[in-house]
């Protein structure tokens, strides 16, 4: 007899991996009239060398697993066993940027409506050209874009002339130039612009605004912290707070920034002057998270969106074509954008390749109102 639960214990393993081939035979068909041979053309769907799970696989390697081509190349002969040149890898690649480009257009209508945008760019290298690698982060989905410009023509491009929405973003002046309306400006830039005059500044003003300011950073956050839900302090057990709760207890901290800000206008430290400057005319664009609904405080989720960007570029060293670019762009888009909905990259990207091959449009990456 046995006794209690047995112990379990699990192996996982993966079984051999091969690839399949299937050959597909076109006879020539001769008609016993005219003589004339015949023979039936290749289907849409087949005529590529790979088909679309190893195609979306090579692509998801590139942008997910940010592999070189030539690692790709090396990992489909040794795992696979599949040899491959790397223009074919390259050509895989470039058909999947095909295959989500209706999609990714379809994001690109959509980013004017949107409520709320984060936004951010960094620098990228295109044949050894400047470029700009801008990132637009809506609830649903994420938006990338390569552009040769970091001035506010690209926001023009994207979101026209005026945006309706609140921009979460941080203090570069293309952005308060640009957008005259609602604006959730990045408290993690503002704590680190403090931090930085503090490690320089040699009077007692400057280290004043300094401490007085982080202070004020540190209780807004735990105020914002017990409005999240996260309750642990040091200062023993707070009770959460709700909207109008986190509203009342702001509003004093709004107006000592203010304060601060008007204070420090005429300071003799340069860098401690020119940021008062901008609280002053800026502040209320600080807090428009604890009026509305889904804003956060800082802009992190563009900038953790914008690392994996980063780290493609470190790796490939940017790109060498337009159409290079856009597939990139098409690529992150994707693949952040199916990170945030939680969907499957890699059923997505092999639907998406079927769908092209039997010239459909490929699923969208907008959730369907049912």
């Amino acid at each position: 007899m046995t006794e209690g639960e047995p112990r379990r214990h699990q192996v996982t393993e993966i079984p051999p991996v091969q690839a399949h081939i299937t050959e597909y035979q076109f006879p020539n068909i001769v008609c016993a009239v005219c003589g004339q041979a015949t023979r039936a053309a290749l289907p849409e769907e087949i005529a590529g060398q790979f088909g679309p799970h190893l195609t979306a696989l090579i692509a998801y390697w590139t942008v997910v697993c940010r592999l070189p081509r030539r690692l790709v190349e090396a990992m489909l002969g040794d795992v696979l066993g599949i040899r491959i040149s790397l223009g074919s890898t390259q050509k895989a690649w470039e058909e999947v940027s095909q295959a989500v480009a209706h999609p990714v257009a379809e994001l690109q209508a959509q980013l004017p409506g949107q409520a709320l945008l984060n936004v951010d760019e960094t620098g990228w290298r295109s044949n050894g050209d400047k470029r700009w690698m801008w990132v637009l982060v809506a609830p649903q989905f994420v938006f990338y874009v390569i552009a040769a410009k970091r001035s506010a023509e690209v926001l023009v491009t994207l979101l026209g002339t005026v945006f309706h929405g609140i921009l979460g973003c941080d203090r570069w002046v293309v952005y308060l130039t640009y957008h005259g309306g609602r604006m959730q400006l990045c408290w993690a830039h503002l704590k680190r612009n403090i931090l930085g005059i503090a490690d320089s500044a040699h009077s007692r003003s400057a280290q004043r605004f300094c401490r007085d300011a982080l202070a004020i950073v540190a209780r807004l956050f735990r105020l914002w912290y017990r409005f999240r839900g996260d309750l642990h302090d040091r200062r023993g057990n707070p009770k959460p707070l709700n909207r109008r709760q986190l509203r009342i207890k702001a509003l004093p901290l709004e107006k000592q920034l203010f304060a601060l800000a008007e204070r420090h206008l005429n300071d003799r430290d340069r860098e401690v002057r020119n940021l008062a400057t901008a609280l002053f005319m800026h502040c209320h664009r600080l807090f428009t998270f604890v009026e509305e609904e889904g804003v956060e405080p800082t802009n992190n989720i563009a900038e953790r969106s914008l690392r994996s960007a980063v780290q493609w570029r470190k790796i490939s060293f940017g790109n060498r074509s337009p159409e290079g670019e856009i597939a990139v762009a098409r690529l992150l888009t994707v693949s952040q954008t199916c990170k945030r909905q939680q969907r499957h990259i890699l059923v997505y990207l092999t639907e998406a390749v079927r769908c092209y091959r039997r010239a459909a449009i490929a699923p969208p990456l907008l959730p369907q109102r049912s």
